[in-house]
């Protein structure tokens, strides 16, 4: 069995709105529909995502596939101002994750708290089968550390392409 953890495409940003409330930008469709013809993800999986309208739209453009929603699966709780510093701002929530990194955002323990047992009990039930999880990139890098039991690789994190996928198996 093996875990797909899809990032979704490129969103359509609008400042002063949070990202969760973000669409995928339409322009991003090729990059996502490049990375269903690329043969990275599985022909027969179990197929969930993120409810975040960007993660769902991307999902619905891989597959042809029912696709459930999860809520747990939402990423790194963070508000709608804007942060020059995007990356520093990710790096200090890896460094302090009982911490607000940036006012507004929850701290990224929390996002692990909730994420984590949701792709485990996913994993689960899911048994042998192949499983592809539509979602965000600092939720997947934390699942990432917990299932492989290494620290966050930031520098992955970092290199994340929109839309891009990270395989483990299982």
């Amino acid at each position: 069995m093996t875990l797909h953890l899809v990032r979704h495409g490129r969103p359509l940003v609008v400042p002063g709105v949070p990202a969760s409330a973000w669409d995928l930008d339409p322009a991003a469709y090729d990059d996502v529909w490049a990375l269903r013809a690329s043969g990275r993800l599985p022909g027969r999986a179990a197929w969930l995502t993120s409810p975040e309208p960007k993660a769902v739209q991307t999902a619905q453009l891989l597959t042809d596939a029912e696709v459930g929603v999860l809520p747990d699966l939402r990423e790194h709780e963070r508000g709608g101002e804007w942060v020059e510093d995007f990356a520093g701002a990710v790096r200090r929530a890896f460094e302090r994750p009982d911490e607000p990194a940036v006012d507004g955002w929850e701290p990224l323990a929390a996002c692990r708290d909730r994420v984590v047992p949701a792709v485990r009990r996913l994993l689960e039930v899911h048994g042998q089968e192949d499983v592809v999880l539509v979602g965000h990139g600092t939720a997947w890098t934390v699942v990432v550390a917990d299932l492989t039991a290494r620290p966050p690789d930031l520098d992955r994190w970092s290199g994340l392409g929109m839309p891009d996928v990270i395989t483990v198996d299982r």
